[in-house]
């Protein structure tokens, strides 16, 4: 059976290169799922969780913005700020992100830049502990 070569980049390194069986990604319009030989894309990525299959088996990864390739010869590139896989999400620790973003949107109502980004780490740190906790039900 044909695979797609996977590679995932974020600004500091190169976080995954992998052959997968397929790819679900959060794009500007929606999910997509590239399958091998696949026709050529582009697409903006939006913040959300990127799954993929290897060996039939499904892994997963929080991803931010950034933009995904794939090209015909069944090779997908994936460039965002940052990701981190399910399997490493601490929901403790996604918690206290959540609560230190709610009282940061408190404090600074005024300041726009610092309001979007506290806004940025909520909906993030939302989406890990969304994605923890649906990856600790599939793996029980």
């Amino acid at each position: 059976m044909k695979q797609i070569l996977l590679t995932v980049v974020s600004q500091e390194s190169q976080l995954l290169k992998t052959q997968v069986d397929q790819i679900t990604a959060p794009t500007q319009m929606g999910e997509i799922t590239v399958l091998p030989e696949h026709i050529g894309l582009f697409s903006k990525l939006e913040a959300g969780e990127l799954k993929y299959l290897v060996d039939g088996k499904e892994e997963s990864m929080v991803i931010s913005d950034g933009f995904i390739t794939v090209s015909p010869d069944s090779t997908v590139t994936i460039m965002v700020d940052t990701a981190k896989f399910a399997r490493d999400i601490s929901v403790q620790k996604a918690e206290e992100a959540v609560k230190a973003a709610k009282e940061a949107i408190k404090a600074s109502p005024e300041d726009r830049r610092e309001l979007l980004m506290a806004e940025a780490s909520l909906k993030r740190a939302l989406l890990e502990i969304r994605i923890a906790q649906k990856s600790k039900k599939t793996s029980i």
